[in-house]
């Protein structure tokens, strides 16, 4: 099996068309080929519907926690589908629906983003993820509904993928409670008919302020502190520190501050930084030596330093027997599977989730034209093309499949638990390695 936790070493290096990438091939069938037809009815069935709730979703782009057309008209949906939907769950702009069938059984979960970047519209495909999950539920219900399964399916509207952690915010608040494993999907540069599963990068956001002494510049300039000095030495501490780093890590960071002048020695400086690594055990290990550059910039000009963590995101713990049952479903069906492409270099709030419980979050290859990977404008354009909408529904098919076998399938079911359990596991020896 590859590694748990794979890692594109060159991040710019996209998928063009005419690479090539020796897929990861599994034997075995298909599980339950009479469900897979269901799920195929039912999605094909939704085809046009789902691809004019995607293009209402592009054409009305909404940054995090702001997400109130896509609230409405994601809810409005999945209510004529006859879910039993909750708006403005936990939070404003999520939302939940559920749909039950007979008595006991699993529940398993789904999630659809809906948040857009700024200035740039859905350019990291969130109207994708958004019908994903829309699809991947639909497909669910009515193949319980159609085979008699019991048990629930449960899909999340989730904002503020994009820099609000809106995950992680429904986590701790007890939207994932009960859901036995969680499933999503991501749009990424990639080979046509394709789906990746590696994992990302974990991530913890820092903002440090620098809090110095004002004083002219000219006149008398060793009365002050000077809070930028402070950041720009920190700044260059951080830009050394990373020759000692793995390529795999990334640290980046951009300065902000108020009423600055050249006349007068700045008070206050303000930074902004993300510290990325392959799992959270390395990213917590980093972001310690990231904090001591702070803390020595401050000594150094006298300042006074304040660093503030904010929401940190963990990487992907694709489930590895999900990532099997998905896998061989997808092959057969649809596509290949590999390991190099989607979204290695990124990190996402997800990974929360997959810490929290089974998870699976593969993503999925759609055509882009060079140097227009995600978060950039001709990736706006790539995920509203006829292409991207039919690749996102057979990934989408593929993983309510999955979904229905975590229903239904008591010895899969065992094999995605015990996965989850050598999992945590080895999420402490991690931790110990780098301790």
């Amino acid at each position: 099996m590859p590694p748990k936790n794979p890692y594109i070493q060159n991040i710019s290096d996209l998928w063009r068309p005419g690479d090539s990438q020796a897929p990861v091939r599994r034997s075995g069938t298909s599980y339950r080929p009479d469900i897979l037809e269901t799920i195929e009815h039912v999605i094909t069935s939704l085809d046009d519907d789902l691809r004019d709730l995607s293009l209402d979703i592009h054409e009305h782009p909404e940054l995090r926690f702001e997400e109130h057309h896509a609230h409405d008209v994601l809810t409005e949906f999945l209510k004529k589908q006859a879910f039993d939907v909750t708006p403005h769950h936990l939070l404003e702009t999520s939302w939940v629906a559920k749909f039950t069938h007979g008595s006991g059984g699993r529940t398993i979960g789904v999630n659809s983003e809906m948040d857009a970047l700024p200035g740039i519209g859905h350019a990291c495909g969130h109207n994708l993820i958004a019908i994903a999950g829309v699809a991947v539920a639909c497909a669910i219900k009515r193949a319980m509904e159609k085979h008699d399964i019991s048990g629930s399916v449960v899909l999340l509207g989730t904002p503020a993928e994009e820099g609000g952690g809106g995950k992680i915010i429904l986590l701790d608040r007890g939207a994932y409670d009960g859901m036995d494993a969680c499933l999503m999907c991501h749009p990424a540069p990639g080979p046509p008919h394709s789906a990746s599963l590696n994992s990302c990068l974990a991530r913890q956001s820092i903002e440090v302020e620098f809090f110095g002494h004002t004083a002219h510049a000219a006149l008398s300039p060793w009365e002050g502190q000077n809070a930028l000095d402070a950041a720009v030495l920190a700044y260059t501490s951080i830009s050394v520190l990373r020759q000692q780093l793995k390529p795999t890590y990334r640290i980046h960071g951009i300065f902000e501050g108020k009423d600055w002048t050249p006349n007068i020695i700045p008070d206050y400086a303000k930074m902004i930084w993300y510290v990325r690594a392959p799992t959270r055990a390395e990213m917590e290990a980093t972001t310690k030596r990231v904090i001591a550059c702070f803390q020595a910039a401050a000594l150094a000009t006298g300042c006074r330093v304040e660093p503030h963590l904010k929401g940190a995101v963990f990487d992907l713990r694709q489930n590895e027997a999900l990532t099997d049952g998905f896998g061989t479903i997808f092959e057969n069906t649809y596509g290949t599977i590999d390991y190099a492409y989607g979204i290695g270099g990124a990190s996402t709030d997800f990974g929360n989730v997959t810490y929290a419980l089974p998870s699976l979050h593969p993503s999925f290859g759609i055509p882009t034209e060079k140097n227009g990977g995600n978060h950039t404008p001709a990736f706006t354009a790539a995920v509203k093309t006829a292409e991207a909408h039919q690749a996102c529904l057979d990934v989408s098919k593929a993983l309510a499949a999955t979904g229905v076998r975590v229903l239904i399938d008591d010895e899969f079911f065992g094999k995605v638990r015990k996965s989850f359990e050598e999992d945590c596991q080895l999420r402490e020896e991690e931790a110990q390695q780098v301790n």
